[in-house]
C-alpha cells in the first residue's frame, strides 16, 4: 500500500518540505534508499547521505538545515528516530494476521481461547490455559497448565511457557524463550545437592518484549516479576525471585542472580552480571561487562568488573597504561632512597 507525504505528515504532525504528493511503500536505511522508500536522518554522522539518497521521503528533526539541495521530500518532526519507530509499528500492525487453530496443534478442552487468536502447527496448549483476544502463537510453542496470556501478544515459534505463568497484554516473546523454568535452587547435603522445589511462577506485565533464547526462571516461592515496558535482548538470564522495574532495558548476555530487585528505567549494557539479593535503584546505568556485587543507589552510572562511577573508571583506564612506567620510576626511587639511607649510616 502506498502512502503520500501528505498522509504521513498528517499522522506524525510533521512539516513537509518538497513534494507533498511523493509516495512510499517501504522503509530503507538512508545510505540504501530507493525510489518509493522512506528513511530518516537523526545521527549527524549520516548527514552526507541525505544529499545523494534515492529515497522518496526522509524524516528529519525540525532543526535540520540542509547545506545544499536535496532531491527527496523532507518531513520535519520533533524526533525523527521516534517518528520512524511509530511508522514502522503502524506498518507492522497493518499487515494481515493469521487466525484460527492449525490442524496439528493440540489444544486442551479446558483451555479458554479468545477471539481472533492464531495457534500454529504443532503448538501445545495445556489444561486450564487462558489466551486473550488477538494473540498470535506460532508453531512448536508450548503453553503449560493454567498459564495465562493476555491480549495482543506475539509468541514466536519454539517458546516454552511453563505452568502457572502469567503474561500481560502486548507481550512479545522471540524464538527459544523459556518462561518459568526452575530457578537454580539446590541445598548442599553430605551426599550432594538436594533440589529445592520451585513452586512460584513468573509474571510478565504489559508491553514486555524478550529476545531469542532468553530465560526467566520461576520463583522458589511467590513470583519472578518483569514489570511493564521492560525490553530484554537475546541470551539473558533472569533468575528466581528477581524483580525488574518498569521500562528497564538489558543488552545481550546480561545475568541477574536470584532475589535481586531492580528499579525503573535502568540500562544494562552487554554482559553485565549482578549478584543476588541486591537492590539496584532507579535510573541506574551499568556499562559493558560490569559486575555488581553490592547494591547501587538511584541515578548512578558505573562500569567495570566491580562497577566504578563512570568518571573514576575512565581515570583508572588512563592510569593503567602508565603503570609500567610508574613501576619503573618507583623502583628507581626506592634504590635512591636505599642509597641515601646507607650514606647516613656510614
Amino acid at each position: 500500500m502506498d502512502f503520500s507525504a501528505q498522509q504521513i505528515a498528517a499522522f506524525v504532525q510533521g512539516e513537509i518540505v518538497g513534494d507533498a504528493n511523493a509516495t512510499v511503500n517501504t522503509f530503507a536505511k538512508i545510505e540504501e534508499g530507493k525510489p518509493g522508500s522512506i528513511t530518516f536522518l537523526a545521527n549527524p554522522k549520516y548527514a552526507p547521505y541525505i544529499y545523494d539518497t534515492e529515497a522518496s521521503i526522509v524524516l528529519v528533526n525540525r532543526d535540520f538545515v540542509p547545506e545544499k539541495p536535496i532531491k527527496a521530500t523532507l518531513i520535519k518532526v520533533d524526533n525523527a528516530y521516534e517518528t520512524l519507530a511509530r511508522l514502522m509499528t503502524l506498518y507492522e500492525q497493518s499487515k494481515p494476521k493469521s487466525k484460527g487453530v492449525a490442524d496439528t496443534a493440540v489444544v486442551a478442552e479446558s483451555a479458554k481461547i479468545g477471539k481472533d487468536v492464531f495457534i500454529g502447527a504443532y503448538a501445545v496448549i495445556d489444561e486450564g490455559v487462558v489466551i486473550g483476544n488477538n494473540t498470535q502463537i506460532y508453531p512448536h510453542t508450548y503453553v503449560g497448565k493454567n498459564a495465562r496470556i493476555g491480549e495482543g501478544c506475539l509468541i514466536y515459534s519454539g517458546v516454552n511457557i511453563y505452568h502457572d505463568c502469567q503474561l500481560g497484554n502486548r507481550v512479545t516473546l522471540h524464538s527459544g524463550v523459556v518462561i518459568g523454568g526452575d530457578g537454580f535452587g539446590f541445598a548442599p547435603t553430605p551426599n550432594g545437592y538436594e533440589k529445592i522445589p520451585q513452586i512460584g511462577n513468573v509474571i510478565l506485565e504489559d508491553d514486555v518484549e524478550i529476545g531469542a533464547n532468553t530465560c526467566v526462571d520461576r520463583a522458589t516461592m511467590g513470583s519472578t516479576i518483569v514489570h511493564k515496558g521492560v525490553k530484554l535482548d537475546n541470551l539473558i538470564q533472569i533468575a528466581h525471585n528477581v524483580e525488574v522495574g518498569p521500562n528497564t532495558v538489558m543488552a545481550a548476555q546480561t545475568g541477574i542472580a536470584g532475589s535481586t530487585k531492580m528499579g525503573e528505567w535502568c540500562v544494562m549494557a552487554g554482559q553485565v552480571g549482578i549478584s543476588g539479593h541486591l537492590k539496584i535503584g532507579n535510573h541506574v546505568t551499568l556499562g559493558p561487562q560490569s559486575g555488581a556485587i553490592s547494591s547501587i543507589p538511584d541515578g548512578k552510572t558505573a562500569m567495570g568488573t566491580v562497577p566504578i562511577e563512570d568518571k573514576g573508571w575512565f581515570k583508572v583506564q588512563v592510569l593503567l597504561k602508565k603503570l609500567p612506567d610508574m613501576y619503573r620510576e618507583l623502583n628507581a626511587l626506592r634504590k635512591e632512597l636505599d642509597e641515601l639511607k646507607k650514606d647516613k649510616t656510614q
